[in-house]
């Protein structure tokens, strides 16, 4: 019996179909009840899988965003509680832009950050990946 709930399973296998994956992942996991670990997030749909606002960086770190908080909702936390997020960008070019949207969700909440610049995210339409570390405060 585990003492993590893991929120939003999933199989590569479905999610990558033509990459031959057999993983078995979640977009959330609440460690101890306490921690809560959201996925890298990216430009696409949580509920269709359906990748959106191809070629806009900052469109999709929106909709990656969009997803943070509906994911720490569902775990019982918020984006108040984030205290840590790492940025992932396939072009620094796309670090303004991004940084402002990723900014505009966390107005207030000064996380710890960490950005990086990388050469390809798991998807070539992908620019953009965003994952956090957050907590559910005591009651």
């Amino acid at each position: 019996m585990t003492t993590h709930t893991r929120i939003r399973k999933f199989n590569t296998g479905t999610t990558y179909p033509e990459q031959k994956l057999d993983n078995d992942l979640c977009q959330t996991v609440v460690a101890k009840g306490s921690m809560v670990f959201v996925r890298g997030q990216i430009g696409q749909d949580l509920d269709s899988s359906e990748s959106v606002c191809i070629g806009d960086a900052a469109g999709q770190a929106e909709q990656a965003m969009k997803n943070i908080d509906m994911l720490l909702r569902e775990a019982g936390s918020e984006l108040g509680h984030i205290c840590k997020i790492t940025i992932y960008l396939t072009d620094p070019r796309y670090r303004e832009a991004v940084y402002r949207t990723v900014g505009r969700w966390l107005k207030g909440v000064y996380p710890v950050s960490t950005g990086l610049v990388v050469s390809a995210l798991a998807r070539p339409e992908w620019l953009v990946e965003i994952d956090a570390i957050a907590v559910i405060p005591e009651a």
